[in-house]
């Protein structure tokens, strides 16, 4: 009967294990005066999925890595979408524009002379991305091609 016991609390350990690993955390939003940093970010992720081995090595695992960067991506399109500039550091900055609204009108297709229809567009955000001067200025030299 010990056996029995023991053996299910093994295997509901192993889940619980399995179900922490698997479980997808909320993406969290920062708080309203504080400002998002991309990499402090990132930082904070990988101190919180670090392991140091019996060597003193540092050990990250593949999967929790790449789960961090997708989460503080997504964390920073959040943040930006919210009207805040978020800064990606040596590559840009991501921030969104407004689309104003358009009417609906009459137009000529410019290749059959056609009269048409054009469908009205309500107003909207769009992301919008700037690379930074170096990126620009590597991708501009000819030395790079």
């Amino acid at each position: 009967m010990a056996k029995k016991k023991t053996a299910k609390k093994a295997a509901s350990k192993t889940a619980s294990k399995v179900a922490k690993k698997t479980a997808k955390k909320a993406v969290k939003r920062p708080a309203a005066g504080e400002k998002f940093v991309l990499h402090d970010d990132i930082l904070e992720g990988v101190l919180e999925v670090a392991e140091i081995t019996r060597k003193g090595e540092l050990r990250i695992k593949r999967t929790d890595l790449k789960r961090i960067l997708d989460e503080s991506f997504e964390r920073a399109a959040i943040v930006a979408s919210s009207g805040e500039k978020v800064k990606i550091p040596f590559l840009g900055n991501l921030m969104y524009s407004e689309v104003k609204a358009r009417k609906a009108g009459s137009g000529v297709n410019p290749f059959t002379g056609e009269p048409m229809q054009i469908k009205a567009r309500p107003a909207s955000r769009k992301p919008r991305f700037s690379f930074a001067r170096t990126v620009k200025e590597t991708f501009a030299n000819k030395k790079n091609w």
